[in-house]
């Protein structure tokens, strides 16, 4: 068992160091934080969507900018677009699951807003839905998927893609990436 046990570590560990030796991931994730921080002192938004330990991960990272990372300061304007149960199974049972996250992007995106999506594989119909309402509405979006991108890799104007296939070291990067844009976030518009 220890033996898998390192195992997992030492892959998780190996995803991190592709990110570190590769200067175009790097780079997006800068822009994306620059991007994030004009939305934020525009008083703008940062919408998140995701599925599964994707949506876990969207309500984290909203959670951090709503509600603080390191100290305390003022919130950030920021939601994940799935926690409001009763509208996501009226919609995904009157529409359909596909609908659920356009049809909310419309409702609350402005542009000049950012959406933050979430998939590992970059193919989730409703996160593909969501990011074409996000265009329309004219919102910046920021695609965190796995090393292909998959049909999100076009659609997105940054794209952070984890250099592996496996779903949970992507998303444990995801998470490493979300507390990095907390972290210069937090700092840049809340200097200490």
């Amino acid at each position: 068992m220890q033996a898998r046990i390192t195992e997992v570590l030492r892959s998780s560990i190996a995803v991190k160091e592709q990110i570190l030796r590769d200067p175009e991931l790097l780079k997006s994730i800068e822009i994306a934080t620059s991007v994030i921080i004009s939305t934020f002192r525009n008083n703008g938004s940062v919408l998140f969507c995701g599925n599964g330990g994707s949506a876990a991960d969207a309500q984290h990272l909203a959670a951090e900018f709503s509600g603080r990372f390191y100290y305390d300061r003022p919130p950030l304007n920021s939601e994940a677009l799935h926690v409001n149960t009763s509208y996501l199974t009226a919609v995904g049972n009157d529409y359909s699951f596909n609908e659920v996250y356009a049809r909310i992007v419309r409702a609350k995106g402005r542009k000049g807003d950012v959406l933050v999506a979430l998939s590992t594989s970059g193919n989730s119909g409703n996160i593909l839905k969501a990011i074409h309402a996000a265009r329309e509405t004219g919102m910046t979006v920021i695609g965190m998927t796995g090393q292909s991108g998959g049909q999100m890799k076009e659609l997105c104007n940054i794209l952070i893609n984890v250099p592996s296939d496996d779903t949970p070291r992507i998303q444990e990067a995801h998470i490493t990436i979300g507390h990095i844009l907390c972290e210069l976030v937090e700092a840049s518009i809340f200097p200490r």
